[in-house]
C-alpha cells in the first residue's frame, strides 16, 4: 500500500477529520481514505446529462437484440385466452 504525506493541513481542518474519526469510531488515516474514496467516485460516475445522452444508443441496442433474436416459439393471442377462461 502506497504511503501519501500530507504537509500543511490547517489545525482546524484536522480537527474536524479528527471529531468526525471520533465520531465514526476510526482513525483519522481510515477517514482521509472514505473521503478521498466518495470524491473520486462521484467524479468517475457519469453526470446526468451523459446518462441522458446514451439512452437513445441503449434503445438502438436494445432493438437490434430484440430483432436479432430468432426464437421459434409462438405466443398465444391474449384475447383468446381471456375468452377462454370467461368461457368457463
Amino acid at each position: 500500500m502506497a504511503t501519501l504525506n500530507t504537509l500543511n493541513i490547517p489545525d482546524e481542518l484536522y480537527e474536524q477529520l479528527q471529531e468526525l474519526a471520533k465520531a465514526e469510531n476510526s482513525s483519522v488515516d481510515a477517514q482521509v481514505i472514505t473521503i478521498l474514496q466518495n470524491a473520486l467516485q462521484v467524479k468517475t460516475q457519469p453526470t446526468e446529462d451523459e446518462k441522458r445522452k446514451n439512452v437513445p444508443k441503449l434503445l438502438e441496442e436494445i432493438r437490434l437484440r430484440r430483432e436479432s433474436r430468432q426464437t421459434d416459439v409462438e405466443w398465444p393471442d391474449s384475447t383468446a385466452l381471456i375468452r377462454e377462461d370467461r368461457d368457463r
